[in-house]
């Protein structure tokens, strides 16, 4: 039979050994996140120290801090048509945002609250658009907006944008509205209120978070797309920053220093908003996988 201090003795070894096996997966998740930032982080910030520098700086002074400050890297990056790529993406991803996010809530409210015929088909085809990727459409879509004479405009860029991320932003608020109790809508129905008063009164109001996140999402494609934006634009009065930045480069030679400066302007926003939001992010993002 064993004894009370055998006992005591070997549960102290075993919590001993948990505690020991505890401590060193902790420090290795943690040294591998760590791992992971500075993979994500030092390119980045290898960027913004390159766009203080001149170009032979950057070539002689790879992994260095700049020998000369240059501020004015930023200003000229502005000056050479910066500004006005920056307004075309911050009015076709403003747009972009409101209407796919709109859209997408009286989508999704009429999905989760109303019973009708093809409801379930179109659950199916908004999953199956998960699956296409852009590049499958381009040609069609290509002739479509020519045909629809909204080439080289923003609309050009605002209307695909809106249509790739309906899909995902759709079923993502979907989820979030599917999981809030009846007894809301009942409560105002009773009170006289209408289905759009209890979208907008209601149901908008306590999904915050998984709307910003679906803005936030819809921000980050519309605002970093690229092959829209080349192929659907010619005019520098109509590209967005990803596309202007490419007349940056020249064939023979090319400031690099001031490009950089370019591509730190245009990664700043959603650097910000990420930051800023990314509690709002995380929170959104598991509200929204609640129920399917």
């Amino acid at each position: 039979m064993t004894t009370l201090p055998a006992a005591l003795s070997r549960e102290r070894t075993r919590r001993r050994s948990y505690s020991a096996a505890s401590v060193i997966g902790t420090v290795c998740v943690s040294l591998l996140l760590l791992l992971y930032f500075l993979a994500v982080a030092y390119p980045l910030f290898w960027m913004v120290i390159s766009s203080f520098k001149e170009t032979n700086d950057i070539y002689s002074r790879t992994w260095s801090l700049p020998a000369q400050w240059m501020f004015s890297n930023y200003t000229a990056a502005w000056k050479q048509g910066l500004s006005d790529y920056f307004m075309n993406s911050v009015i076709v991803t403003g747009m972009t945002v409101v209407f796919n996010v709109l859209f997408s809530a009286f989508s999704a409210y009429g999905l989760s609250r109303f019973s009708f015929r093809g409801k379930h088909l179109i659950l199916a085809l908004l999953s199956a658009g998960l699956m296409f990727s852009p590049q499958v459409s381009l040609i069609p879509l290509y002739k479509l907006v020519q045909a629809l004479g909204i080439y080289d405009t923003h609309w050009t860029l605002i209307l695909p944008y809106v249509a790739f991320k309906t899909s995902l932003i759709v079923l993502l608020i979907r989820s979030f509205f599917v999981a809030l109790p009846k007894e809301y809508e009942e409560s105002a129905y009773l009170e006289g209120c209408t289905s759009l008063g209890i979208l907008f009164r209601i149901f908008l109001p306590l999904s915050m978070p998984i709307i910003l996140t679906a803005a936030l999402q819809t921000a980050y494609y519309a605002w970093n797309e690229f092959m829209f934006a080349i192929i659907f634009v010619d005019s520098d009065a109509v590209k967005t920053i990803t596309a202007g930045l490419m007349a940056f480069r020249d064939a023979l030679s090319t400031d690099w220093g001031v490009l950089m400066a370019g591509l730190t302007l245009s990664a700043l926003p959603l650097v910000t908003m990420f930051v800023a939001m990314q509690k709002v992010f995380i929170r959104g993002l598991g509200d929204g996988g609640v129920k399917g």
